[in-house]
């Protein structure tokens, strides 16, 4: 008689394409993406001539951003800071969240919600220089009922991703979904 249960190699190639798949849907959840201010030009005041370029909100806008992902700030003779929601809409330089001088800056988001940035250079934050950045939680990180999850942490023109210079395409979630079914089926089919 012919036995119709699978064999003891079968079952471990099956175990062993459930935990490539798992492990492939967690990685992509997980990737974070760091965004270049300014794209080529940088963080620099809006002239005439860069003016579409250093559309900095129309820009963030159109940008999702999520928790671990970070903006990369280049810049010459002018500073970041990070500021409350009332001192950007003032333009107030005074009491920033945070400062960064180094022409070189990297910020990570720590936590969901708005971002505030703005130039420390005087006029430069009333001519434009200056970003609402919203971050959103990442898919996975939602609770069952749909809610975002707590996140702890205190209360932003073109850019590019650092990896890649094209569409800000979002594939956290739709890849590593799509793999993961298709494994799936092909384990339990």
């Amino acid at each position: 008689m012919v036995s119709l249960s699978p064999s003891p190699g079968f079952a471990m190639a099956n175990f062993l394409l459930l935990c490539l798949a798992t492990s492939l849907f967690l990685f992509n959840t997980a990737v974070a993406d760091q965004y270049t201010v300014g794209g080529p030009i940088g963080w620099t005041i809006p002239t005439e001539g860069n003016a579409a370029e250093s559309n900095y909100n129309h820009w963030a806008l159109r940008t999702r951003f999520h928790v671990g992902d970070s903006l990369y700030f280049k810049y010459e003779n002018d500073s970041v800071l990070l500021v409350s929601r009332d001192d950007y809409r003032g333009c107030e330089t005074f009491n920033p969240v945070a400062d960064f001088t180094d022409g070189n800056t990297t910020f990570q988001f720590d936590r969901e919600g708005f971002f505030y940035f703005i130039s420390g250079e005087p006029g430069h934050c009333e001519a434009g220089q200056r970003m609402i950045v919203r971050v959103m939680a990442h898919p996975g990180d939602m609770s069952p009922t749909g809610a975002p999850m707590a996140s702890p942490g205190p209360g932003s023109n073109p850019s590019s991703r650092h990896h890649s210079s094209g569409a800000t395409f979002d594939h956290r979630v739709g890849y590593g979904a799509f793999v993961a079914a298709a494994f799936m089926v092909l384990l339990f089919a």
